[in-house]
């Protein structure tokens, strides 16, 4: 089998680029290991910058998220038991955040390809990237029919963390550099409709809470835990206990329970693979870079590397054009260590470490009351949260 670009992983970097392609007229497969419904019911994150959004609409995937995603224009900075709003649309030109779970991206980026006659091929298994360094790279997986060979002009790798394309490199080829935090959230999914109008960041000395909202019945929300806890260490009662303390406000605010319909623990950590290419491969998303959650920066990045992934490919196509491709990874690289910066500060501003001390303590608190203090620093944080236009 033969197509212009090979995508592996059917998440909402691949099917997004295969949707933009297909757009410009451009041959694409999808090849996921993962069942159709693994991948649709994969819960992440849910907060979309003005830029994600602008994209999502320009390919066609907007519309349902226009009727179901909530527009937020701020959201709170909480500790010391009051709330701070931080109007990002006032301080970042009108620019916005619409939260609509990744889960849905998906599934409305889905959809789009079965009606364009172009649907993932799901399930398929021993997937292996060759030939990279060649003008005819291919990608060899096994399906129900048995050993395939899909032929490409260019591959691009959108499978994630664990998956085969960035392993494909050659040795010593990449440069990785890594942090781990030393804590990890706890989140839940909860049957009840939001207590909050835009997302609510918590700092308190028991550790970092968090209130987001999924739908207007569906509330999703964090705590700071153990990297490594157990889950089965955290029933539902203490769950809402912790909540409750965390979110606090003294001026009598309440967060309202329900029944959760779902909970678990993610670590943290951040992760940058570089380059982002080698031959005719390109990763995207987190096959190349992973952040953590509290910028809310991992599916804008995957976005914004399909924006210059796919732009690259229609001029290459277009007439021949190679020096998008050829700088790639080096456009993606400025905006990733960007957002890696940024979530990097507002994990440190938010959370609690082992190690703090009063010392600390008080510097974090400072660091607070100056975000929400002065107009320059606030900016700041609006402008990085919404997401830049340049970087």
């Amino acid at each position: 089998m033969r197509t212009q670009v090979g995508i592996v992983g059917a998440g909402p970097a691949g099917l997004l680029l295969a949707q933009v392609l297909h757009n410009a007229g451009i041959e694409s497969v999808v090849l996921e290991v993962r069942s159709r419904e693994y991948v649709e019911r994969r819960i992440r994150a849910g907060v979309l910058e003005q830029g994600s959004v602008d994209l999502l609409q320009s390919a066609g995937l907007g519309e349902r998220m226009q009727r179901e995603g909530l527009v937020h224009h701020g959201i709170e900075l909480r500790f010391e038991g009051e709330g701070h709003r931080v109007a990002m649309s006032e301080l970042t030109g009108g620019r916005t955040i619409t939260v609509y779970g990744q889960t849905e991206v998906v599934k409305d980026a889905i959809a789009a390809r079965e009606q364009a006659g172009c649907p993932p091929l799901f399930e398929v298994s021993d997937v292996t990237v060759a030939d990279l360094e060649t003008v005819r790279p291919v990608i060899r997986y096994r399906n129900e029919d048995g050993p395939q060979e899909l032929q490409c002009d260019v591959i691009s790798g959108c499978d994630g963390f664990h998956g085969i394309c960035r392993q494909a490199f050659p040795p010593g080829s990449l440069t990785v550099r890594e942090r781990g935090y030393p804590f990890g959230w706890l989140g839940i999914l909860a049957d009840v409709a939001p207590s909050t109008d835009e997302l609510i960041y918590a700092y308190h000395e028991r550790g970092f809470a968090m209130h987001s909202l999924r739908s207007p019945t569906l509330s999703r929300l964090y705590l700071q835990c153990e990297p490594d806890d157990d889950i089965a260490n955290w029933p539902d009662d203490r769950i809402w206990e912790e909540l409750h303390r965390r979110l606090a406000r003294n001026d009598g605010w309440t967060l309202a329970e329900g029944t959760i319909l779902e909970k678990g623990i993610t670590p943290m950590r951040s992760f940058v693979a570089e380059p982002m290419r080698h031959g005719q491969l390109f990763l995207a998303g987190d096959a190349a870079h992973i952040v953590p959650p509290t910028g809310a920066k991992g599916l804008n990045l995957a976005i914004a590397d399909i924006r210059l992934l796919s732009d690259a490919l229609i001029a290459f196509y277009a007439d021949g054009d190679r020096r998008r491709l050829d700088s790639y990874s080096d456009d993606c690289l400025r905006r990733v260590w960007r957002a890696q910066h940024f979530s990097w500060w507002m994990t440190s501003m938010l959370h609690r470490f082992p190690d703090s001390d009063p010392f600390s303590e008080e510097l974090q608190l400072s660091q607070l009351r100056y975000v929400v203090s002065s107009p320059a620093a606030a900016t700041s944080l609006a402008e990085n949260y919404v997401g830049l236009e340049r970087v």
